[in-house]
């Protein structure tokens, strides 16, 4: 979900037979479609929602969970998903004063990072990065209680750049 110009379904082609990414920014989409010229790789332009009951073996958020309701994301996840499937998180989630900590080093070290992988200043940003944005809503606590909620024993670790990732495995 979210899936973007393709980097990610690159990966995912590598490891599975057929990779459906969902993307619904009509400019990031279609740079996509165009990108893909491989019949094993489809990239839709729509919300995600509505999936195929036991559709799919993996669901993938990076950067897209908090686009959307979480609650009923999961729920339309945990529905798709075959037995023995899984859901992979990497989310952002809304920054609490406990996090004060783990924001400021994220700062510091975001800095840097970009410094390094960007010395010269682009003179606009790549086409991987014009998808719309929109801050998270939920912080990690409240995501790890919904999660747990609608994927009993889901996973979770809160990362550095206000990032946490997650998995769940569907019963088989």
């Amino acid at each position: 979900m979210g899936c973007g110009t393709r980097d990610l379904l690159i990966r995912l082609a590598e490891v599975f037979p057929t990779v459906i990414g969902i993307e619904p920014h009509p400019e990031t989409a279609s740079h996509a479609i165009r990108r893909f010229t491989e019949s094993r790789v489809r990239v839709d332009e729509r919300q995600f929602g509505a999936e195929p009951p036991y559709g799919y073996d993996l669901i993938v958020f990076v950067a897209s969970l908090h686009h959307m309701p979480p609650r009923i994301a999961l729920q339309d996840a945990r529905a798709a998903l075959r037995p023995g499937g899984r859901v992979v998180i990497v989310g952002l989630a809304r920054e609490t004063p406990r996090d004060a900590m783990r924001s400021w080093l994220s700062f510091l070290w975001n800095s840097v990072v970009g410094l390094l992988r960007h010395p010269s200043r682009a003179t606009e940003p790549p086409m991987r990065m014009q998808a719309p944005i929109t801050d998270a809503r939920e912080s990690f606590d409240e995501i790890r209680a919904i999660a747990a909620e609608i994927l009993p024993g889901t996973r979770m670790r809160r990362r550095l750049f206000w990032r946490y990732t997650a998995s769940w495995t569907a019963p088989r």
